[in-house]
């Protein structure tokens, strides 16, 4: 069979998708031995090729069964099913990439850039993490001045004072996530 080149990006996007604790799995429908080989040339052990649209349904609910939450990237029409089905769906946009997967993602990267997929996961983390901050220091502040106030040493004003301040605190904890692409490209 003749196999399309490998991606240029292909194994530094999956080294770094490992290094992240993602097990990537190429679910193709592709003559099996190309899929293979490309798939091994890439660095993923789990390849499965000659699969139709029904059997990729089938191979990611399996993974989700024994894997836990799944990520599914396509660029084609007999990727859609299987790209609604994941837990979150990633549509490569490139020249490529049809309308039916594009539509059917929950995220549309929009070049053929694999390097983008790590990114996404840091950047998806990054924000997981800030958000439990934001939710931590809010109750933190709050129930320091449930406190305070049960034991008659907040005033109203000083308790309005610190949740405006609270509330600028999470918003600029939330605003170090614009700088994330910056400071990435910069290294």
């Amino acid at each position: 069979a003749v196999a399309d080149p490998l991606r240029p990006q292909a194994r530094e996007a999956v080294a770094r998708l490992q290094a992240l604790g993602v097990q990537p799995v190429v679910l193709s429908g592709d003559n099996t031995a190309t899929v293979r080989s490309i798939a091994a040339e890439a660095g993923i052990q789990d390849a499965r090729g000659g699969l139709l649209p029904q059997d990729k349904l089938d191979a990611l609910a399996e993974l989700q069964r024994t894997r836990g939450p799944t990520a599914m990237t396509g660029d084609g029409i007999n990727d859609a099913p299987a790209l609604a089905q994941a837990d979150i769906g990633f549509a490569m946009g490139g020249m490529h990439s049809t309308g039916m997967a594009m539509e059917t993602a929950d995220v549309v990267l929009m070049n053929d850039d694999l390097r983008r997929l790590p990114e996404v996961v840091e950047l998806s983390r990054s924000a997981h993490a800030v958000l439990w901050q934001n939710i931590a220091l809010s109750l933190g502040v709050k129930l320091v001045f449930f406190a305070l106030a049960l034991a008659g040493n907040a005033s109203m004003w000083l308790a309005v004072l610190a949740d405006m301040g609270v509330s600028l605190l999470v918003v600029a904890n939330g605003l170090r996530l614009r700088r994330w692409g910056s400071d990435r490209e910069a290294a």
